[in-house]
């Protein structure tokens, strides 16, 4: 009789352990401060004068007149703070006129006042109508105005300092500025042009008249033609490119030669040569 002996028990097997992860906690959005602001838009006006006037200068009211489109007509007008209307024709005969006067180059008109400032608006001497005399203070206006020839100066200093080299080389050279010498030098004088004109400063950047100008100067200074007063030459062989009318400037000739379909191969040409000399 065989004895069947007994294995002992092996360990039981390990359960897998499940990992427990926390779910992320979304963080609450986090609020903006909002600032208050307390603007109130005023309706009052503030007017100007454009020139030297004294301390008090009264604004010539005899025979103003101007053109009313709506009724086709010329109508004098005038200011009489009791009456509705600027236009004589529209004034009683109780009608009494007021004089306008500008102290220390400036009139304050208050939103009650909404006849002389329709005078003033009107008047032919305002600048806002082809008049030199005064003009309107437009706070909101002016400030915008500002800002935006701030920012493009910022903008035309900004490419002064960041574009390449290379991609400066064709404006120095349109603006005049000698780049044969260190880059610094060619950025700083950039600078000083930029700060001049920062509008067509910047649009100089695209446009092809300055790209062709600055290629036909280099071609010029490396011997490759000859720009004289009565036509633009091939150096070596003294063949002409184009001839120059009396009393036109050569170089503005060439350029507007070279951006014609006909002129375009010569352009081609110069480049290729300026390309092989490194």
């Amino acid at each position: 009789m065989s004895t069947q002996t007994k294995r002992p028990a092996g360990r039981p097997k390990a359960q897998p352990k499940t990992e427990v992860v926390e779910a992320p906690v979304a963080e609450a959005p986090k609020k903006k401060s909002s600032l208050k602001r307390k603007y109130v838009e005023t309706k009052n006006s503030e007017y100007k004068m454009l020139r030297s006037a004294g301390v008090v200068f009264m604004l010539p009211q005899k025979g103003v007149t101007i053109y009313d489109e709506e009724k086709d007509t010329v109508r004098e007008i005038r200011f009489c703070p009791n009456e509705p209307s600027i236009f004589v024709d529209e004034q009683s005969e109780k009608a009494l006129k007021q004089s306008v006067i500008f102290r220390e180059g400036r009139l304050f008109v208050r939103k009650d006042q909404p006849n002389l400032k329709a005078f003033l608006d009107i008047h032919p001497e305002n600048k806002a109508n082809g008049g030199k005399l005064f003009s309107v203070i437009d706070k909101k206006k002016d400030a915008e105005e500002t800002l935006n020839k701030e920012f493009l100066l910022n903008d035309a200093i900004t490419m002064v300092r960041e574009k390449d080299i290379n991609d400066l080389l064709p404006v120095a050279i349109f603006y005049g500025i000698n780049v044969n010498r260190p880059v610094t030098e060619i950025r700083y004088n950039l600078l000083n042009t930029a700060k001049k004109n920062p509008k067509e400063f910047i649009e100089s950047f695209d446009n092809p008249k300055v790209k062709t100008r600055s290629l036909l100067k280099q071609a010029a200074d490396y011997q490759m033609i000859n720009i004289k007063e009565d036509g633009v030459y091939w150096f070596d062989s003294n063949g002409l490119i184009v001839s120059v009318p009396v009393g036109q400037d050569a170089m503005d000739v060439a350029v507007r030669f070279c951006m014609t379909e006909r002129g375009a191969s010569v352009l081609d040409s110069l480049q290729e040569k300026l390309d092989r000399l490194g």
